[in-house]
């Protein structure tokens, strides 16, 4: 009976409302393509002139601010001076783009009092602003690298970052250590901004907030951010127009706009200074509801499957999966993820990306039969009639691994094992597939061989075993199988006792012999 065996649909595993929030589609209309037009050959190109001259002055005053700068202490005197100068720079550099007049709701709180920024949504290099529009010229979190960089060493350099070594074991536990010595420097040190996304989105929603903002457990001030163009040039994400491109279109645009809006101060609570995760999950909530937007457990490391996908000559997005949630209930790793797609890969059709039940029949040697249909809707979770890779992930450890078990697999062996010396010959496997799902000799014949890694003629339960770890589907598919053929004796049973019962009116009457008993 179809459907009988459907997996149920936890709340925890459902797909996110969001299905691509690395994906920026830009659509310009002819007016768009007549105005970028136009615009590259008129103001385009004066404002590229003018940040150029604003940002090589900047260098310079970067340069003399920090020349003999002792990087363990707070910038003062003069050099704080010349920090106003790097901000009224800056700001001036975002007016020569577009943004002649930015939006500014609430109030920026001193670093004595929110010694951290966390800003959201982060969709493109443009959100860096926001170090010019607080108090003072924000500090950030940089690798150590970027300091040597030609040019944007020394404005990084400038504004006093907070510097990870990837190369120091201990980094983690001194940036902590770090943002705790400068919050507690009664505001000598600037801000320090992060947007704890770790990458561009397209603002559809927010993702998974990093953590390592969080472990100081101090103070933060949620910073949420606006771009309300009608013709997005600014969102840089992981599939869509490239860095380049998007600074041109936007310095083709007269007039672009931007909201930030400063949050109060959040304060965390004595359970979020101990639990950095549930402090960044109230502080996205936060920003999410000013922003009237939902949150998403995707994270950095489906960006990294969604390359990997590409790689493999399918869609980017087809490995998007909300990595993180997947992590935490199914406990898989990245480096498991990465395996699993390259299985699925070999599956999918290229195109589109998704398995389809003849392509399910077609990697596991099988024709599509009643057993293998339950099975393939137990994978398939939205009832779409196609497998995309999340729901391939999720079938293979809520439906075939479990199944997968030692019981499961003597049961399995003994059924295919009809003479019961403890070896499965290929006839005898050819008698139950042919029975069961309707195989080709020749594709008995290719399993066959593909499970009898000796070549010696037959399958011991060694081999069966091994196998079927490579190749959990099958494993679902022999329980969905018993299962059936239990279904289907249970039926048998019932409809014998109603002909039964139809052959014999009279038992009806009498009752059985056990209520007779009772009745005399």
């Amino acid at each position: 009976m179809p459907g009988k065996f459907q997996l149920p649909r936890q709340k925890s595993l459902i797909a996110p409302m969001i299905r691509n929030p690395f994906v920026h589609d830009l659509r310009l209309s002819t007016w768009d393509k007549i105005q970028i037009a136009v615009g590259s050959v008129t103001i385009a190109p004066i404002r590229f002139l003018f940040l150029l001259i604003l940002l090589l002055l900047s260098w310079l005053i970067a340069i003399i601010a920090t020349m003999g700068m002792d990087a363990s202490k707070p910038m003062a005197g003069w050099r704080k001076f010349c920090k106003r100068i790097l901000v009224i720079m800056g700001r001036t550099m975002y007016f020569f783009m577009g943004f002649h007049y930015i939006k500014i709701r609430g109030k920026p709180a001193p670093s004595s009092e929110a010694p951290l920024m966390t800003c959201a949504p982060h969709s493109t290099y443009f959100d860096i602003i926001t170090v010019f529009v607080g108090e003072g010229l924000a500090s950030g979190v940089s690798r150590k690298e970027n300091s040597t960089i030609p040019l944007i060493g020394a404005l990084t350099t400038s504004t006093q970052p907070v510097l990870v070594d990837r190369e120091d074991p201990n980094s983690r536990r001194n940036t902590i250590e770090e943002i705790k010595k400068r919050a507690q420097s009664a505001g000598a040190w600037p801000q320090i901004i992060i947007f704890p996304e770790g990458t561009c989105t397209n603002r559809s929603c927010l993702i998974n907030f990093k953590q390592g903002a969080f472990f100081p457990g101090m103070p933060v001030q949620p910073v949420a951010l606006k771009y309300p163009n009608k013709l997005d040039t600014f969102t840089w994400t992981w599939q869509g127009p490239g860095g380049l491109k998007i600074l041109w279109y936007t310095l083709c645009q007269f007039h672009n706009r931007l909201e930030v809006e400063f949050l109060p101060v959040y304060h965390p609570s004595e359970e979020e200074k101990k639990n950095a995760r549930l402090y960044a999950a109230n502080v996205r909530a936060k920003i999410a509801a000013v922003l009237n937007i939902p949150t998403t457990d995707h994270t950095f490391d489906d960006c990294m499957l969604m390359v990997a996908a590409g790689k493999s000559d399918m869609p980017m997005d087809a490995g998007l999966v909300e990595f993180q949630k997947l992590r935490e209930k199914l406990g898989l790793k990245l480096e498991d993820m990465r395996q699993l797609l390259k299985q699925y890969s070999s599956i999918a059709e290229k195109e589109g990306g998704v398995i389809g039940i003849d392509d399910f029949a077609k990697h596991l040697n099988l024709p599509v039969t009643e057993p293998l249909k339950e099975l393939f809707s137990m994978y398939d979770r939205d009832g779409s009639g196609r497998i995309d890779f999340r729901e391939y992930v999720i079938g293979l450890s809520v439906v075939s691994q479990p199944a997968n078990t030692e019981e499961t697999l003597q049961m399995a062996f003994k059924m295919f094992d009809t003479e019961g010396n403890g070896k499965i010959t290929e006839d005898s496997l050819a008698a139950i597939l042919r029975s069961a799902f309707n195989m080709e000799k020749m594709d008995i014949s290719d399993l066959f061989k593909a499970v009898d890694k000796d070549g010696n003629g037959f399958i011991t339960y060694d081999e069966f075993e091994a196998f079927s770890k490579v190749h959990p589907e099958y494993a679902g598919l022999f329980k969905t199988y018993q299962d059936l053929k239990h279904e289907e004796e249970l039926t048998r049973v019932e409809e014998e006792i109603e002909n039964v019962e139809e052959d014999s009116p009279e038992l009806e009457v009498l009752g059985s012999p056990v209520e007779g008993k009772k009745e005399a």
